[in-house]
C-alpha cells in the first residue's frame, strides 16, 4: 500500500541526513543525489548585491534543484537551503569546534531566524517553492554548559547552521521555538506534502 504515484521519481537534492530521515518518515520513496554548488561564494555574492537572505536562500535552493534537473528531467527534484539570521548577521555551517563556539557564544540569550527555502523543479521548470522562517530563542546558558555541550557532541556542531542540531543535544540550548519542528530541521514538510498532492504525486 502506498499514497504515492509511481511517477515522476523524486529526488532530494541535499546531503542533509535530517531532510532525508524527515521523508523517509513520511513514507515517501526518493533518491538522494546532493547537488554540489559553492554556497559560500553564491552566498557571499547575493549579500554584496544586497539581496535578502529569503531571496538568497531560494537561489541557492534553486541552483541545487536545477543542477540535478538538467540530468534528470523526468524526476521532480526538491532544492532546499537554510539561512540563519540573528540580526542583521548571517551565519554559515561553523568550520570547527571553535568556531561553532563562537556562534553559540553570538546567539546565546538571542532570538534568530532560521530562513528556510524550499523549491521543486523538474527539468527546466520550476514548479513550487516556499520559504518558512521558524524563530527559535536560546536561553542564556553557563559557558561550563557550553563546554559540556560542545564536547558531547563533537564534530556534529559543524554540519548545520548555528552549531546545534535540534533533533539531538540542541534542544537544551533553547528557551523557546515557533515554526514547523521540520522547516527548523531543513525541509518544510507540510508545506510539501500539500504541493506533492496539488501537483498529484500524492494521494489527494
Amino acid at each position: 500500500m502506498t499514497l504515492q504515484a509511481v511517477s515522476p521519481t523524486l529526488i532530494l537534492a541535499s546531503a542533509s541526513t535530517a531532510r532525508a530521515s524527515l521523508l523517509q518518515a513520511a513514507g515517501l520513496a526518493f533518491e538522494v543525489r546532493p547537488a554540489r554548488i559553492d554556497e559560500a561564494e553564491t552566498r557571499g555574492n547575493a549579500r554584496a548585491e544586497g539581496a535578502s537572505a529569503e531571496n538568497t536562500a531560494l537561489l541557492l535552493a534553486g541552483l541545487k534543484a536545477h543542477l540535478i534537473a538538467r540530468l534528470d528531467p523526468e524526476a521532480l527534484v526538491i532544492g532546499c537551503d537554510q539561512l540563519l539570521v540573528c540580526e542583521d548577521r548571517w551565519f554559515d555551517k561553523p568550520a570547527d569546534i571553535a568556531e561553532a563556539r563562537a556562534h553559540l557564544l553570538a546567539l546565546r540569550g538571542r532570538s534568530h531566524v532560521l530562513v528556510t527555502a524550499l523549491l521543486c523543479q523538474q527539468g527546466e521548470q520550476r514548479l513550487w517553492h516556499h520559504i518558512a522562517r521558524p524563530r527559535l530563542t536560546m536561553r542564556a546558558f553557563s559557558d561550563a554548559f557550553l563546554a559540556d555541550y560542545l564536547a558531547l557532541e563533537g564534530t556534529n556542531v559543524t554540519t548545520t547552521v548555528g552549531g546545534y542540531r535540534l533533533e539531538g543535544p540542541g534542544v537544551h540550548l533553547f528557551d523557546a521555538i515557533a515554526g514547523e519542528h521540520a522547516a527548523i530541521l531543513g525541509l518544510p514538510l507540510l508545506p510539501l506534502l500539500g504541493f506533492l498532492r496539488r501537483h498529484g504525486v500524492l494521494t489527494e
